[in-house]
């Protein structure tokens, strides 16, 4: 069964975003869990940035690798998202935690963003951010409060 993908996310493109976040999850430091996880956010001007999970023995400190690609995006100067295509290998199917929901959030419009789960073989899943955090938070609730 193939996954319906919206119009603007090309097969051509998201095998740029598979590509990406398949390098992102070699780099990954994952000494603890052994569990490498690769992203690849893209923005929308059309580029693509990269970020791994980097763990640390103090687990609370370590990073998701949604969160480095967040962190690549914003240090490119972008900070509105299209799609992030997030890369893990098991049988279970990869999704944001919920911290990473709330990060994507700031980025991205919820009803149009889209969330691409893969493993090493490809694309298993996809979803908008709303699927994924319905009801959601995000910065025009605080502009709403102002005043």
């Amino acid at each position: 069964m193939a996954l319906l993908l919206p119009p603007d996310l090309t097969p051509a493109l998201v095998a740029q975003l598979l590509q990406a976040a398949t390098a992102a999850r070699l780099r990954a430091y994952a000494p603890y869990s052994g569990y490498a996880v690769g992203a690849a956010v893209l923005d929308l001007q059309g580029g693509i940035h990269a970020g791994c999970n980097i763990e640390n023995a103090a687990y609370p400190q370590g990073w998701c690798a949604e969160a480095t690609a967040l962190g690549q995006m914003v240090l490119a100067g972008q900070t509105q998202a299209r799609a992030m295509l997030v890369l893990g290998r098991g049988p279970e199917i990869i999704t944001p935690c919920g911290g990473c929901r709330q990060k994507l959030r700031e980025f991205a419009q919820p009803s149009v963003f889209h969330v691409l789960a893969a493993d090493p073989e490809g694309l298993r899943q996809v979803w908008t951010l709303e699927q994924l955090l319905p009801h959601s938070f995000g910065p025009e609730h605080l502009r709403s409060s102002q005043g």
